[in-house]
């Protein structure tokens, strides 16, 4: 076999390897998405109380390492269902919250409207226009560390302002990390598609949550 030859099988290697990682990343994306709407579903149902920020970082971040470290392994399946679970409960009172203010359902509908076409369109770009989103990393790396802190600033200070500042922040930060995380993909920089997964499902519940809060405040009196 000449070289031409072996470069070519290493192309099309690529590219299937490549498209199995965007195949596994949606379907495994849209089942957690699924599952967490369930979980969400009977926390409503059921009136279950929100665990509290104390408890709800220390679940998401000890679930989010142990995805990590099973990630090449059945159980890093299990460790995300666990994950996307436990946030679709933390989620189950906050939509609550906004369903029983005026116009709460239709604030719930514009916020899931507005995430998915935020995601599917920012998606659509990045797999169609395959452009090199990764200079983007130490940016949404920064930026989300000081919205995260900034945010537990406005919650421990009940500043107001600087939460609605935070949720516009994290708007614009989850919509660079979809391109991120996609382009990642795209271009070989993420080929476990479980932690794909993880990236692209933690950017839709912070972004659906983000909207909640602006269309919240943008809507009340």
């Amino acid at each position: 076999m000449d070289n031409r030859s072996m470069t070519m099988n290493r192309a099309e290697a690529s590219v299937l390897a490549t498209n199995k990682v965007i195949r596994n990343t949606y379907i495994l994306l849209s089942m957690t998405l699924a599952f967490s709407a369930v979980v969400a579903g009977f926390s409503m149902a059921l009136g279950l109380p929100h665990p509290g920020l104390i408890l709800t970082l220390v679940g998401y971040f000890g679930l989010l390492f142990l995805t990590a470290k099973l990630r090449n392994s059945t159980g890093g399946l299990i460790a995300i269902f666990a994950l996307t679970g436990f946030m679709g409960y933390t989620l189950g009172p906050i939509v609550s919250h906004y369903l029983s203010l005026p116009n709460g359902h239709a604030i719930v509908m514009q916020a899931m409207g507005g995430t998915a076409a935020i995601f599917l369109g920012l998606s659509g770009y990045a797999l169609t226009t395959r452009k090199d989103f990764s200079f983007m990393g130490s940016f949404l790396m920064v930026g989300i560390l000081v919205a995260f802190l900034a945010g537990l600033g406005a919650i421990f200070f009940s500043m107001p302002g600087l939460s609605l500042a935070v949720s516009a922040m994290f708007v614009m930060l989850m919509a660079g990390l979809i391109l991120y995380q996609t382009s990642a993909i795209i271009h070989g920089g993420e080929t476990n598609y479980i932690m794909a997964t993880v990236t692209l499902y933690v950017s839709i519940y912070n972004l659906f949550t983000s909207l909640l809060h602006l269309l919240g405040v943008f809507n009340s009196d």
